[in-house]
Order: structure tokens, then sequence, then C-alpha cells
């Protein structure tokens, strides 16, 4: 019904350094020199949680407005856990988060209890939140290999 494809290209620029595009705008991702890179950007896992913290600023500020709830500021703190022996093969830990935890700070003069039910709705409706915690269909790479 309202179904949008979003597409995104990753280009190696350096040893471990990606420029992302998307519909003209660029974030550099990059790993911090401990793990081989230039610390020209955040890493992608780091990434992954800036894009839950958007997602979720943003949800909130639209549903803020519709339900007459006025924000003066506001912050998304994302933390995740994860073990980077997963990444590295070791077939007993997964190479992705085992867990991922928000932390909502919102200033605004609205009544607590309908800032508590705008954060409520936003956990149901942030698309990025919902496809990490639900899930998603992955659907296997296709690759083309030139020479």
């Amino acid at each position: 019904m309202y179904e949008k494809t979003y597409k995104v290209t990753g280009r190696k620029v350096g040893d471990v350094e990606v420029d992302i595009e998307a519909r003209g705008h660029k974030i550099k991702i990059d790993e911090p020199t401990e793990s081989g890179g230039g610390d020209k950007g955040m890493n992608p896992v780091e990434m992954l949680l800036g894009s839950i913290a958007a997602c979720q600023t943003i949800t909130t500020s639209i549903y803020a407005e519709s339900m007459g709830i006025k924000i003066d500021d506001m912050s998304v703190d994302v933390e995740g856990d994860l073990d980077s022996a997963g990444a590295m093969g070791y077939a007993k830990f997964r190479p992705g988060f085992t867990n991922i935890r928000t932390h909502i700070k919102i200033k605004s003069d609205s009544d607590p209890s309908m800032v508590k039910q705008l954060v409520d709705l936003v956990e149901l409706r942030c698309p990025a939140e919902d496809s990490i915690r639900k899930g998603v269909d992955f659907a296997k790479a296709t690759l083309d290999v030139e020479k």
C-alpha cells in the first residue's frame, strides 16, 4: 500500500574505509586506528546504533506534534553489547549485538504521562527499532565479479 524501497551504496575508499551514499548524501564509515582503520568516521555497528537513535528522535518529533506535546530538548542514547569474537569466526559467539538499550531524555512542560505515552508509541512505530527488534528477511547477496 505505502511500500517504498530504500537504497544506499557503500564504496570502499581505503583499507577499511567506506563511503555510504543515499540520495546524494554521504556518510564516512571507518574503523578506529586500533582496529586497522583511519578513524575517519563511525564504524558500522556505531552507525547501526546511530540509526536507531536518529529514527527514535525523528519518530518522537513527528508523533509529539500530532499529540500536541511540545519538546524543548531531546536526546537518545543507544548502547549495544557485542562480542567481537563472533566476527572473528568463533562459533561460540554470534557476530552481532546480543543486547541493545536506549535511554531517551526529553525536556518538556507537557504532562509526564503524555510524554510516556509518546515514548511507548515511538517504541511501536520506529522503523529502525522495529527492524532490529523483530528481525527482517535478509536475501542472500547477489554478486558481480569484474576483472
